[in-house]
């Protein structure tokens, strides 16, 4: 039986609720209308030029990053013009169908690009666009500009690129740049809170001077505005809101100037780069400077083109970097550490003259070996030198002389008078990742070695820049230079100005005397200018005398001073000492280094190069460096060279190898 008994009983009960759907639905239709109202009237007038805003694309212009320049304003690092091919995903409406036709073109795999659009999308939000290949070639540019008609979002957008017309020469000193990283771009912008602010995709340096000076050659993006159809396409009109933005213009990076001399830099690298018949082109690094701390050239070897990083590294170039045995990332010339070997003689000289355990003509017997404590110890001539003092020493770079001072020495006098010439101390040049490495003392072994004491058989090994001493190519460099400037030690510069777009210098470095070693330091350590010049003298005869270790290697009328050095990567037993370094895997052979002054009497340039693996400083770094020398004085003073042409040498290394032997 029915609820209800008649039809008006079910009408009368359903009547409260049509009551209340009609109720419901006035009170949405009001609303509706409120809103509706609201909207038109308003805020009408504000939400009509949001609207018009949405047809607006804003488009950043890359700032160009400032020049990098030698001393004489010639450009090292430059920037060219680039492209880009970009999809936006916001007006990607047909995003397979583009990527099909993208992916043909560059020959990429269409589920690639769709896959980066729709990450990108994800993360970085509908608006920014998403480089789907960087670097077009003119043909690439052309055939996408095309084709991007009939696919929505898709973009050739014109870019600046980063140029090094060096190549490799110098890579590792100017660095490359690359696309901002996820660490390092929310490390940047927590650093640089209300400062500047970085996005996804932006470029930075990465290392060397590129990163080092990054704020101040990287310059402020700008922006464009382009009005746009539903599909992302150029579609002008009269909108008003257009008409007020103001693009911005990109203001271009500040330019360095550098006191690197590019003709002297090619020069340089031309040297390293020339095969020597026993052990090839040099594995290391070379370092020149004017008197005054300046520095002239930077070279390291082998080295890499950062043009690659600029247009995008691929995987296998990038393995073959990184798994290269000897390292051409690494800046040699600060960032590895090494034993001097008998480069460290002249200043082991300095000290034993004015600590008094030697004068200018003392007469030390240095025989062909020593024993010392159950150990023997050899010369660098089987034979031994005979009678000498510490000129004739440094000449022929006798050991066992050196051997002698390091046991009448000891660490800590020694290491005094290398610490006052800055070694195991950083050099506070602004290019970053340097290795300051060290100078040992008792004290410094005791806490470094578990509380070990020094024993006196290191003070030997030491003293020929062998056992725990490690200094980088730069710090031996000043200090020669220190050396050739009668005891000045200049600060060295490399950065000579920064100038901003105009050509206005906004700072400037002028070269600066940090310290004068002739005078007492903190410590009271000084050396007098008499035993100054006699290490000078016997520097001299290194390339100038009947016994000098790189008399092969002089310029006819530039007269030289310097030393050679050989460091030993391993020990060998007394019969294979004497044993020719070039017939060793080259794994086993000695590091060879040769650093140079000259004119003596008046020094303007001061040359250091450290050669891996090259056996001798005389073959490996006294060439190199005469090279060198040749190229700045041809340059600068061609009048005092007797003989322009390339004098013939005795390439035949000095038999047996010339220093760094022990047993």
């Amino acid at each position: 039986m029915s609820t209800f008994d008649t039809a008006e009983d079910e009408v009368r009960d359903l009547l409260p609720r049509f009551k209340l759907v009609y109720g419901v639905l006035l009170a949405t239709l009001i609303i509706l209308f409120l809103r509706l109202w609201f909207l038109q009237i308003i805020e009408g007038d504000e939400l009509r030029e949001y609207s018009e805003k949405n047809r607006v694309k804003e488009t950043k212009i890359r700032a160009p990053r400032g020049l990098i320049l030698d001393r004489e304003g010639r450009i090292l690092v430059d920037n060219t013009t680039g492209f880009d091919a970009t999809i936006s995903p916001q007006y990607a409406t047909s995003l397979n169908e583009t990527a099909e036709a993208l992916g043909k073109l560059l020959n990429i795999d269409p589920k690639n690009i769709i896959r980066d659009v729709k990450k990108s999308r994800i993360q970085n939000g509908p608006f920014m666009p998403v480089t789907i290949k960087e670097n077009l070639t003119l043909e690439e540019a052309y055939r996408i500009k095309k084709i991007r008609i009939d696919h929505p979002g898709l973009n050739v957008d014109e870019t600046v690129l980063r140029f090094y017309p060096l190549d490799e020469n110098g890579a590792q000193l100017f660095g490359y740049v690359g696309e901002i990283s996820k660490s390092q771009l929310n490390a940047y912008n927590s650093k640089n809170v209300g400062k500047s602010y970085l996005q996804q995709g932006d470029v930075i340096g990465q290392t060397g001077l590129e990163d080092i000076w990054d704020n101040e050659i990287r310059g402020r993006d700008g922006l464009s505005f382009i009005e746009v159809d539903a599909h992302g396409r150029e579609s002008p009109s009269d909108n008003k809101a257009f008409l007020e933005l103001k693009p911005q213009r990109p203001t271009p990076g500040h330019n360095l100037m550098l006191t690197i001399d590019k003709d002297i830099q090619a020069a340089a690298y031309k040297a390293m780069l020339e095969q020597n018949d026993k052990i090839g082109p040099r594995i290391g690094a070379l370092v020149a400077m004017k008197s005054n701390g300046e520095i002239l050239v930077w070279v390291t070897t082998p080295s890499f083109n950062p043009n690659k990083f600029a247009r995008g590294m691929t995987s296998s170039i990038w393995k073959s970097l990184i798994n290269d045995p000897f390292k051409p990332l690494r800046n040699k010339v600060i960032q590895d550490h090494y034993a001097p070997g008998s480069t460290l003689k002249p200043i082991v000289a300095l000290a034993a003259l004015q600590e008094g355990v030697i004068k200018a003509n003392t007469i030390i017997n240095a025989p062909g070996q020593m024993k010392f404590g159950n150990r023997i110890y050899h010369d660098s001539l089987r034979g031994g030198h005979g009678d000498i003092n510490v000129m004739r020493a440094i000449e022929s770079s006798s050991n066992i002389f050196f051997y002698k001072m390091g046991i009448q020495l000891g660490i800590d006098n020694i290491a005094k008078y290398a610490r006052t010439l800055g070694l195991g101390i950083s050099t506070n040049i602004n290019v970053g990742g340097e290795a300051i490495g060290n100078f040992p003392t008792k004290e410094w072994k005791l806490k470094r070695r578990n509380g070990e004491a020094w024993q006196p058989g290191e003070n030997l090994s030491n003293a020929i820049g062998q056992g725990y001493v490690e200094t980088n190519l730069l710090q031996m460099t000043l200090a020669y230079n220190a050396i050739a400037n009668s005891g000045k030690y200049y600060r060295p510069v490399l950065i000579k100005s920064i100038l901003n777009e105009e050509g206005k210098t906004i700072l400037n470095n002028e070269p600066q005397v940090l310290r004068d070693i002739t005078t007492p330091n903190d410590e009271g350590v000084y050396v007098e200018p008499r035993h100054i010049a006699t290490v000078r003298e016997g520097m001299r005869r290194v390339a100038n005398g009947d016994h000098g270790t790189s008399r092969w290697w002089k310029i006819p009328g530039i007269e030289m001073a310097g030393k050679t050095g050989t460091s030993q990567i391993m020990s060998y037993s007394a019969e294979d000492i004497y044993k020719k370094c070039e017939n060793r895997p080259v794994m086993q052979r000695h590091h060879g280094s040769y650093i140079a002054f000259a004119p003596f009497k008046d020094p303007e340039i001061t040359v250091g190069v450290f050669s891996e693996h090259g056996c001798h400083g005389n073959t490996a770094g006294a060439p190199v460096v005469r090279d060198v020398m040749r190229a700045y004085f041809e340059k600068f003073h061609p009048e005092w060279l007797k003989i322009k042409e390339k004098p013939k040498v005795d390439n035949t290394p000095i038999e047996p190898s010339e220093e760094g032997i022990e047993e």
